[in-house]
């Protein structure tokens, strides 16, 4: 397996541009199911995820073209209903393929999914409203097997706010008869750009960025056109590896609305910012002071970038609370930062972080997603060298992260395993 070695305690400058947003792009791909013909996205990333995910519609029958950052999705022949267990337990956003197939062929069976093991996450919401459009859900030997020869419009309340149920359900209902209200929808930007996508496919949905959307089922979509959002993790990430280093980077190419929590947490720790129409400046601070964060749907603090604020912590002058309330077990990182001399105490989903004066320089290993890009921001900033190992992590969701880096000054190297 791959390993970043970082020498760290370098400062950064320059400027960093941000890719499409995963989270935006993923239940995209699969709404381009829902037509015959040839859809084009722009700005896409080359992701392990991406890619694993046009493996899974490959699979269903679509034609796949992917050069530059456009990606040219045709399902004119799309007909295979199964997301199998080889592919959808390598990545949970595979579910997402199950609302398009049973608009469409009125048929869907999709493996469990997997992914990070950040803890529990099921699909129940999914499921759930899958029942109410008018689908049959059997679980078998692992698999979810939807039918519904005849869907119709429903009213749907989530209990709790879903990005993944909001998508599935979205994509379910704009080719089912009659209307369907969501209400206690999510309302994130990559909701916003599913919406966008589909309206332009022929949809008719109405109520974008609010709890409750209304969608009037439609006989046919077409094919769409559309350049894919920024990714407002991958920003918030690198606007707080200029925030642990020191560094006024320039952080290009983003929607600084889509973070503005996150830049209203670092105002109180002590930064502030440039902020343009597409682009923010960090402006450094000397010091940093205890912020306190607990996560929660957006616009409120992202669980995506909980680990990278408390690796900014750990150089706190003070004491921060960081509580988990999406993913309660999402502190593997925990452990490692430790490794690293942070003074992090854990109970159960809240994690008490005592600032020290600086990092040093270990062996630590990835264990998801987000910790990959927390373990590097602690790297960039501890004195001497760190090795971080199992780093194929964040290859899922970052592209050319040591690149990008080292274009601002970092020095760290990416060894072949």
């Amino acid at each position: 397996m791959d390993k970043f070695i970082i020498n760290g305690g370098k400062k950064l400058s320059g400027i960093v541009e941000i890719s499409g947003a995963k989270n935006a792009i993923l239940p995209i791909m699969a709404a381009a199911l829902l037509a015959k013909g040839k859809s084009v996205l722009h700005n896409v990333p080359h992701l392990i995820d991406i890619k694993m995910m046009a493996h899974v519609m490959r699979v269903i029958g679509a034609r796949i073209d992917f050069e530059g950052d456009t990606m040219e999705i045709d399902a004119t022949h799309a007909s295979y209903c199964e997301a199998p267990y080889e592919l959808v337990s390598k990545m949970r956003a595979s579910i997402y393929v199950m609302g398009p197939l049973l608009a469409r062929f009125g048929s869907a069976r999709v493996s469990f999914p997997g992914g990070c093991a950040i803890g529990t996450r099921p699909v129940d919401l999914h499921l759930k409203a899958m029942e109410a459009l008018g689908a049959n859900i059997e679980i078998e030997h692992g698999y979810i097997l939807a039918n519904a020869p005849k869907m119709h419009g429903s009213e749907i309340h989530f209990e709790k706010v879903s990005v993944g149920a909001t998508a599935n359900t979205l994509m379910a209902a704009v080719l089912t008869k009659g209307e369907t209200n969501i209400f206690n929808a999510a309302i994130e930007p990559e909701i916003g750009s599913l919406i966008d996508f589909l309206n332009l496919m022929g949809a008719k949905i109405d109520g974008k960025d609010t709890t409750h959307l209304k969608i009037i089922g439609v006989n046919k979509l077409k094919p769409a056109e559309m350049t894919m959002i920024p990714d407002r993790i991958e920003a918030g990430t690198f606007v707080i590896a200029g925030a642990i280093t020191n560094s006024p980077i320039t952080v290009s190419n983003c929607q600084p609305a889509h973070i503005g929590i996150l830049l209203d947490k670092m105002k109180v720790a002590g930064f502030d910012f440039e902020i343009g129409e597409n682009s923010l400046k960090v402006i450094p601070s000397e010091t940093i002071n205890p912020v306190n964060i607990q996560t929660q749907p957006y616009p409120l603090f992202p669980t995506d970038l909980q680990a990278q604020f408390l690796a900014l912590m750990t150089l706190a002058n003070g004491t921060s609370i960081i509580e988990e309330t999406i993913f309660p077990d999402r502190f593997m990182h925990v452990s490692e930062l430790n490794r690293l001399d942070a003074n992090i105490v854990l109970n159960k989903n809240i994690a008490t972080v005592n600032g020290v004066k600086s990092l040093s320089g270990a062996e630590v290993m990835a264990t998801d997603l987000r910790a990959s890009a927390t373990l590097v921001l602690a790297g960039l900033a501890a004195q001497g060298q760190t090795t971080i190992s199992r780093i194929y992590h964040i290859d899922r969701g970052y592209e050319r992260i040591e690149e990008k880096l080292n274009n601002l000054g970092a020095d760290i190297k990416r060894v072949k395993g």
